[in-house]
């Protein structure tokens, strides 16, 4: 048996160009998302510009420039599309290069399914090696790729001997019988993205939040130096027992698993697991993450879907966002018309944990910004980018200057309690902004 798995192994090697080759005028290619990207294929498919015409590039968060953007900036044979922007896709939209799909993510695999994405045709997915069973290993990017090999006529690997064997519950793998082609490249370590450091009023934010967790919460933390930040003073805390259920593996969770503080001994499933979609973190991370059993990878639609988020008890998740106004409207994913990132999962785990019994969900900022030498308040009048969050989602919002709980205030508590957050050098134009919309109580004016 093994020596056919071999047998077949061989008989699909291709070179890269080879690979590209299966790509036809129209096809839809999805690509594996974030540090996964397939960069040798990418790069074989961008040299056959001008032979090919129409054809769409699927992808989520894409860590590396994306070739075939660049090499056809005309979009005659190539357009590229993101569901959420990471730095090279949002450099790439500045030059026309790249499109931005809204999306929650939980809802993504249901949409390759239904049709509402375009129909894979080619998967072109980084993997590890293949193991002993004849299995590749999606290593730390589950998210929905399985869903568009499902569908797929063509399956590509591009096999990368640096990817850690991320283990699962379920899809975080494809097998020999499945794949067309395989391209074998060069050991290279997946990138590594650095500890993002806390600032003074991120630190300050964290311990805003940290009497909110208890022995027995279950963590989603997001990107940033504010979920890192919780996550080491949990780990110097008395606090125990903690659940995992996260759409992005981070270096925090690795910490608190290493102090002892994870033991998922009160999650409603995958217990003992802290389950995630992706990871993106440092070196170290990856290497905890490789044949871990401590750890388990599912598509999106597990991990993110509010219903089962909601079923842990005291669920706790953790988001930065961009700017709230005096609503109660969240933007997190732009500033004004600037494309930042996406819809991704906030949303899907504020719902999730505001429906867990005793779960709570923190959106958290500093409260101003700078543009170039000019300080801008992050709460404002009117959202002026894109609503990420309505009035009626949001559960708690945190700055530097305290947290205040959304649910249940009308609309003039919630604009008193936005600007009781806000910075002291803003509050009184807030103010007189919220007497403009009629939503700031005549005692309060008064007073």
């Amino acid at each position: 048996m093994r020596k056919a798995i071999w047998d077949e192994y061989r008989s699909k090697l291709k070179s890269a160009d080879e690979a590209a080759k299966l790509v036809k005028s129209g096809d839809a290619v999805y690509y594996s998302h974030f540090v996964m990207f397939p960069r040798n294929l990418d790069a074989a498919l961008a040299r056959r510009v001008g032979e090919v015409q129409d054809v769409r590039i699927v992808n989520v968060c894409g860590m590396y420039p994306a070739q075939v953007a660049t090499a056809d900036p005309e979009h005659q044979s190539f357009i590229y599309q993101s569901s959420f922007f990471s730095n090279a896709d949002r450099q790439l939209s500045k030059k026309g290069l790249c499109y931005f799909v809204p999306s929650n993510y939980s809802e993504a695999p249901k949409k390759v399914y239904k049709g509402d994405l375009p129909k894979p045709k080619v998967v072109f997915v980084k993997t590890t090696p293949m193991d002993e069973n004849g299995f590749f290993n999606f290593g730390t990017s589950v998210s929905y790729i399985r869903a568009a090999c499902d569908l797929a006529e063509k399956i590509i690997v591009e096999v990368n001997e640096g990817v850690p064997y991320c283990l699962g519950g379920a899809n975080e793998n494809v097998h020999i019988s499945e794949v067309h082609s395989i391209v074998e490249t060069e050991k290279a370590p997946l990138m590594a993205i650095p500890r993002a450091q806390a600032s003074e009023e991120e630190k300050k934010i964290a311990s805003y939040i940290l009497p909110e967790i208890h022995d027995g919460s279950c963590l989603q933390l997001g990107i940033g130096g504010i979920p890192n930040m919780v996550g080491s003073m949990i780990a110097e805390s008395d606090i125990k027992d903690l659940g995992v259920q996260s759409e992005m593996m981070c270096d925090a969770f690795m910490d608190l698993y290493l102090k002892g503080k994870i033991n998922g001994k009160y999650k409603y499933s995958d217990k003992t697991k802290m389950i995630y979609t992706f990871c993106m973190g440092t070196a170290d991370l990856y290497d905890f993450l490789h044949r871990n059993p401590a750890c388990a990878t599912y598509m999106v639609d597990y991990t993110n879907t509010p219903e089962y988020i909601a079923r842990n008890d005291n669920m706790i998740s953790i988001n930065n966002t961009l700017q709230v106004d005096l609503w109660g409207q969240v933007c997190s994913e732009s500033q004004g018309r600037k494309h930042i990132s996406g819809s991704g999962g906030q949303a899907d785990f504020v719902m999730g944990a505001s429906k867990s019994k005793g779960g709570k969900s923190f959106l958290c900022m500093r409260s101003t910004r700078m543009m170039g030498d000019q300080k801008i308040s992050r709460i404002v009048p009117d959202i002026t980018g894109i609503v990420s969050v309505t009035r009626a989602g949001a559960q708690y919002i945190v700055t530097e200057y305290g947290k205040f709980y959304m649910k249940g205030k009308s609309t003039w508590e919630v604009a008193e309690g936005i600007i009781s957050i806000a910075h002291p050098d803003f509050r009184d134009e807030l103010i007189k902004a919220a007497e403009d919309r009629g939503i700031w109580r005549k005692r309060n004016k008064q007073a």
